[in-house]
Parts: structure tokens; C-alpha cells; sequence
């Protein structure tokens, strides 16, 4: 057996010997495959006739190869000024012009022509190369961060996937012809299922082991008032990160301590309120996004002061790792979010039921190498960041997307890997928190309005507790809920709610104060399907990143039963963008959950500073009604028993899809949630309906109307 140091000369090897043919390819002579295009002078519509039928100009696929392979380089180079200490001596000035410099091809103004965009690399390349080489450059971009940590063996990997296409290409070429494209997208196929296991494991190496510490030292061990350390990650690094670090450095310890203390108070709470061990547990993941070090380091240690080890990964970047929009784990500034977007489906290429099948065995071996570790992690802390401009993305013809087919496969994946990782992470034992702050990009008054998002984070728990006990006495009243939209908005919605068999014992409604969503406040249940139905709307939302214009959704049963949006001319370009990023893929979803938001305060904090469309759904949630479609909120936790501080047990912890989990977990469980609101100011009516007929008016005309909740409409007062 291989010793480690033999397998890393190995690596290196190849490494170095990938490295010399890749510094050739630049000043080798231009692909032009006689065969493929004999008159390099044809006339305009001649080439696109060419492209669309997926061939190009040889010169452009020299062209691919020679500028990508410089690209390639310049990671390499990188590399090397890393290995050589240069995160150490070099200047500020200089690793950020570094940093630049290796995100510059997707950044905004230079992405219209480079590879990467699939739109101008089918333009170039035709459809069938364009795609497939586009889906190339994008996953050799994954090498910076590899580069940063280290990591030979991931490096070597895509830097031999990259050169055996070349070398597919020159083959091809001195016979005067293009490589089968079949052949191509074996390859990438073959590059995608041959890995997987490796980044499976060392993903979840990652995830649930805390020696695994590239960022936390990074955390630990830095001079932060150095703004030097934001390189050393690896990720792109904007104004945004860089003033966040200093606005922090700039405060008192008290308020970093405040921060820290809520956010990691909040986690302990979690546990303790559901009945959870914590002591059980010697792992916690940290979620969060560059610059804010300084609160993290205080969270760090008041995590082992609980008895918690914290594990904190990098937000995927390859394929293979599963690289989305939305980020998972730490992150730096998202350089160009319309590249991330373009490659959000590029599985497209390789995604069949070989390749799933294959990829779920690897998904349980690489959990089984990790058992013990996963066995003791308390779950995900998240620190969450909004403000950036909001992000309307271009839907290209170009973009990989998968079909009805792939769309299947994929959920199927999602409810298998769900309940492996529930299997070896046990739903029942761990617990999670979410916490959210502004980013300077939110605008000049952003020193402002962070103070007041943080006095919303610590707003008085006890207070809404209270108020809140009011709207669950009446709404455990009700057989059904009704509710209404005012102006524009067309909501017209009938909730049916779950029939309590001990009023005097059970609930329908939990008491959300401050543990693990914060702020305040919210109450919440999950609907009984039969009986839910009607159309939610919403003039505009933005749900996880993306914006919707005039959002519907019309449910039967509790079930999806239509769906559409405002923000392409095309309806059926409308279905897709839903059905991509709010139903994923799923034929239809449930209402996992109806709640009514409290936190009023937060509401007009949000108009007085028009940062109502910046917000991230964690306090927009809380500024009105909301539904989640997905799962319900209890998902895997089925059977604690949760009691509100009144003593009272939930007993609306399921729906008729998540009933099914003893006979079919594959269709009770699927994995996703996302919350939609109805803003106060589109808001005409909410009203718990009794079995006898008797109404109880919660909300007029977006005001809390029942008796004890006066409270919630002093913020809109004092506006």
C-alpha cells in the first residue's frame, strides 16, 4: 500500500508534468482542422450556419484552448506564490490586484467574451462544443480555491481533465477534423463519475471534522486588524468584505460580543427548547460570509465554552461538489452572479441514472467514513448577509438545463441523499440558527442600518412572547384561516388547519421568539393539505437571491396545482424559473407551513430605509403572513414532542406528505422549504374562521385588529 507521502510525490509529479504541456499549448499553432472549415474567409451567415449546427473555425477552438490554458497558468502561479509564502510578505495593494486578477475573465465586462459564458462560447463554438467547453472553463475556475488550500490532488485532477480534451482536439486536427462530440462528453462524463468518490469524502471530511481547519485558522490565528487575512481565503474579495472588516474592527467589544453571544445563544437555546442533548454533541458548523471574522472568532470561543468544536468549509466551487448560486458554507463576494447562474444545472452534461445510482453509493461510503464525526455534530450556525444589489438574471438559450428526465433523477437524488444524511445526522438530535446582517453595499447608510438590524436581532423576546400567546389563543379557535390581498394583490387563500384533541393540552401554532431564527417573531404550523386552497400572490419577492414579479401560486388540495410569474415575456420561460428555483423540479410541492410574521418593527425599519426588496427571507418571513412550499417545519422531527411555553404540545407537526414517511420516505420528505410574504401593505385581511362560523379578525388592512396585540401596530404609529 501506497504510503501518503508516496501518493503526494506522485501528485506532484503530475502536477509538474501537467504544468509543462499545459505552458506549450499557448504558443502552439492554432487549431484549424482543414475539414472543418477549408475557407477561413466564408461570409458572415455561412459561419452561423456552421455554429448552430455545432461547428466552428478551428482558429476559434485555438483560441479556447490557448487564452483557458493561460487562465490555467495564472492559477498555477498562484499557486506557487502561495506555497512560497507570498500571503505573507506581499502588500495589501498587491493581493488585491492578485485577487483581481484571477477572477478578472468572469467579471462584469469582461464575461461577455470569455469562454465561460456558455452564450458566447456556443456563439463561438457551436452548440454542442460551445456548451461542453464552456462547462469545462467554469470547472477549472474551482482551482483558485484548491490552489489556496493546497490541495494537489484536486488540481491535478481538472488539470488532466483539461488537457486530455485538448489532446482530444489536436488528435482530432491532424486529421483534419473536430473531435466526436460524443466522445468529448464521455470524457466529462467519465471526469465526473470516476471523482466522485474522492470529493464525496473530502467533502464530508469537511463538513463534520473540525481538524479540518484551513478557514478557522485563518480566524483564529490572524492579525484582523491586518486586512491582509481576506486573501488568505482564496475567495473573491470586494469592497464589500474589505469595509465590513474595518466596521467591525471599528466597534467596541461589547457590541461584537452582543453579536456573538445572540447568534450562539440562540444555537444552545435551540436544543434546550426541543428537548435536545447539546451535551451529546462536540461539533458545530459555521456558516458565514468574508469580513466578518471578528464576530466569528468571539463565536468560535463561546462554542467551546458550550463544549462545541466548529467546522467551517468553503461554499462549493466544483460541479462535483455540488456548486450553486446559493451559497453553502463560508463565501467571499460572488464576482459575477449571472456565471453563477448560467452553470447552475451544468450536471446537465453528465446527470443520468448511472451516474445518480453511482454518486448515492458514494454519497453512503463517504458518510460511512465519517460516522463517528457526523454522529456528534449539532448541526449548521448561519450567519447570513444581505444588501447587494438585487440580482434579475438573464435567461439564456444557451445554459445547460436539465430535462424532464434529469429533473426527476434529481429529486429522486435529493430524497435519497436527504435521508442518508438524516440517517447517519440524526434529525431528532440536532438543531441549527440562523442570524442576518447588512452588507456595505446596502447603501450610504449602512453604518445605520446595521445598528438597527442589530437592535432587531436582540429585540425583547419576552414582549412578543406574550402578544403572540394572544394570536395562537385565537387562532386554535379556528377550523380554517382566511386571507386576502388588498390593492394589487390578488391573494385569496383558505389554510385549513389541523382539529386539536385537547384544546387544553394541544396547540396548532408555535411561539417563535429568538432561538434559532432570529429575530423575533413569528407563530407558525403546517396546514392540513385537504381543505387549502386558493391563489397566493405577491407583486414582488426575492427568494433566495432571485427576484419574482407578480409571483402566483394557486393550490388544490394543499398541493401546487399552477404557477407563474411576471419576468419574461415568454410564460413558459416564467414556468421554468419557477419550477427551477422554487418547486426544483418537483412536479409539485405542499404547504409545508402558514405563519403570521410580528415583527412589525422590523417592517418599517425596512420602508423607512427602502430596503424592503434587499431583505433576506430570515427577517422578511417575520414582516408578514408567510407561506413555505416544501417540506413542513418539523421535517424529520416528527415525532418530538414540542411544547410552547404555555405547556401546550404542538400537535400540527405533520401534513398528508409527511404522514407518509413510514411507508415512503422517498415521497415524504423533499428537501427544500422557501418561504413567500405577503407585505403588511398587501395585506386586506386575515381572519381565523371557527366550526361554527364565528369569525375572529386577526388583520385589517395590513393592522393587527385582536384585543392584546395593539403592541404590534405602535411601530407603524411612530413611523
Amino acid at each position: 500500500m501506497k504510503t501518503e507521502n508516496m501518493k503526494t510525490e506522485e501528485l506532484l509529479e503530475r502536477l509538474s508534468l501537467g504544468r509543462e504541456r499545459l505552458s506549450q499549448i499557448p504558443q502552439e499553432a492554432r487549431l484549424v482542422p482543414k475539414g472543418a472549415l477549408p475557407e477561413q474567409e466564408k461570409q458572415e451567415e455561412d459561419v452561423d450556419s456552421e455554429k448552430s449546427s455545432g461547428s466552428a473555425s478551428g482558429s476559434a477552438f485555438g483560441d479556447y484552448f490557448a487564452r483557458t490554458a493561460e487562465i490555467l497558468l495564472m492559477f498555477l502561479e498562484e499557486y506557487d506564490f502561495i506555497a512560497d509564502g507570498g500571503l505573507q510578505w506581499a502588500s495589501l495593494e498587491e493581493l488585491a490586484e492578485r485577487n483581481r486578477r484571477l477572477y478578472s475573465d468572469v467579471l462584469p465586462g469582461s464575461y461577455e467574451k470569455s469562454y465561460a459564458n456558455p452564450a458566447f462560447a456556443v456563439a463561438e463554438l457551436g452548440k454542442d462544443f460551445g456548451q461542453m467547453l464552456s462547462f469545462l472553463a467554469a470547472e477549472e475556475r474551482s482551482l483558485i480555491a484548491f490552489a489556496f488550500e493546497q490541495d494537489v490532488q484536486s488540481m491535478v485532477i481538472r488539470l488532466e481533465l483539461f488537457l486530455e480534451i485538448y489532446q482530444m482536439f489536436v488528435c482530432a486536427g491532424e486529421e483534419g477534423a473536430l473531435p466526436d462530440p460524443a466522445q468529448v462528453k464521455e470524457t466529462l462524463y467519465w471526469f465526473a463519475s470516476d471523482y466522485s468518490e474522492i470529493m464525496l469524502e473530502k467533502n464530508m471530511r469537511a463538513t463534520f471534522d473540525w481538524k479540518e481547519d484551513f478557514a478557522l485558522g485563518i480566524i483564529m490565528d490572524s492579525d484582523l486588524n491586518d486586512l491582509r487575512y481576506l486573501y488568505r481565503f482564496g475567495e473573491y474579495i470586494s469592497e464589500n468584505e474589505l469595509r465590513m472588516a474595518r466596521y467591525l474592527n471599528s466597534l467596541p467589544e461589547e457590541k461584537i460580543a452582543l453579536m456573538a453571544d445572540t447568534y450562539t445563544e440562540g444555537y444552545r437555546i435551540g436544543f434546550a427548547v426541543t428537548g435536545k442533548d447539546i451535551t451529546k454533541k462536540k461539533s458545530v458548523n459555521i456558516r458565514y460570509f468574508l469580513g466578518f471574522e471578528r464576530v466569528v472568532r468571539r463565536a468560535v470561543e463561546n462554542f467551546r465554552r458550550i463544549g462545541l468544536e466548529s467546522v467551517i468549509y468553503r461554499a462549493p466551487q466544483s460541479v462535483l461538489e455540488g456548486r450553486k448560486l446559493g451559497k453553502n458554507g463560508y463565501f467571499g463576494a460572488i464576482a459575477n452572479k449571472q456565471f453563477e447562474f448560467d452553470h447552475e444545472y451544468d450536471m446537465a452534461l453528465f446527470y443520468d441514472k448511472r451516474y445518480v445510482n453511482h454518486r448515492l453509493e458514494n454519497y453512503r461510503s463517504a458518510l460511512e467514513s465519517v460516522k463517528e464525526l457526523a454522529a456528534v455534530h449539532g448541526g449548521p450556525a448561519v450567519i447570513e448577509c444581505f444588501g447587494e444589489n438585487p440580482f434579475a438574471p438573464e435567461t439564456k438559450e444557451e445554459n445547460l438545463r436539465l430535462n424532464e428526465e434529469q429533473q426527476k433523477l434529481s429529486v429522486f437524488f435529493q430524497s435519497k441523499a436527504g435521508a442518508l444524511m438524516n440517517e447517519y445526522v440524526k434529525g431528532e438530535e440536532r438543531s441549527f440558527t440562523i442570524i442576518a446582517f447588512p452588507v456595505p453595499e446596502i447603501g450610504e447608510n449602512f453604518e445605520e442600518i446595521f445598528d438597527g438590524v442589530l437592535k432587531l436581532n436582540t429585540l425583547d423576546y419576552q414582549l412578543y412572547q406574550g402578544i403572540q400567546q394572544k394570536l395562537i389563543d385565537a387562532l386554535d379557535q379556528a377550523r380554517y384561516v382566511r386571507v386576502k390581498g388588498m390593492g394589487e394583490n390578488r391573494t385569496d387563500l383558505r389554510i385549513a388547519l389541523h382539529e386539536l384533541s385537547d384544546p387544553q393540552k394541544e396547540t396548532n401554532f408555535e411561539n417563535c421568539v429568538a432561538d434559532v431564527n432570529i429575530p423575533v417573531g413569528e407563530v407558525f404550523t403546517s396546514p392540513v393539505l385537504k381543505g387549502t386552497d386558493g391563489k397566493l400572490h405577491v407583486t414582488k419577492v426575492y427568494l433566495n437571491g432571485l427576484k419574482y414579479l407578480d409571483l402566483e401560486i394557486d393550490f388544490e388540495g394543499g398541493m401546487i396545482a399552477e404557477y407563474s410569474c411576471a419576468n419574461f415575456d415568454d410564460p413558459e420561460e416564467n414556468r421554468k424559473y419557477i419550477r427551477e428555483n422554487v418547486l426544483y423540479h418537483h412536479d409539485t410541492l405542499p404547504m409545508g407551513e402558514f405563519a403570521i410574521g410580528t415583527n412589525t418593527t422590523a417592517y418599517v425599519f425596512a420602508s423607512k430605509f427602502g430596503i424592503g426588496d434587499k431583505l433576506p427571507i430570515l427577517i422578511a418571513e417575520k414582516m408578514g403572513p408567510h407561506f413555505a412550499v416544501g417540506d413542513t417545519c418539523y421535517s424529520h422531527e416528527e415525532e418530538l414532542v414540542t411544547c410552547n411555553p404555555d405547556g401546550k404540545r404542538l400537535a400540527a407537526k405533520e401534513n398528508e406528505v409527511s404522514a407518509l414517511r413510514t411507508e415512503d420516505p422517498e415521497k415524504a420528505y423533499l428537501n427544500c422549504h422557501t418561504d413567500i410574504t405577503i407585505p403588511y401593505d398587501e395585506l386586506g385581511e386575515l381572519t381565523a374562521v371557527c366550526p361554527d362560523g364565528t369569525e375572529i379578525r386577526i388583520i385589517e388592512n395590513g393592522r393587527f385588529v385582536l384585543p392584546g396585540c395593539e403592541e404590534l401596530n405602535r411601530p407603524f404609529e411612530e413611523a
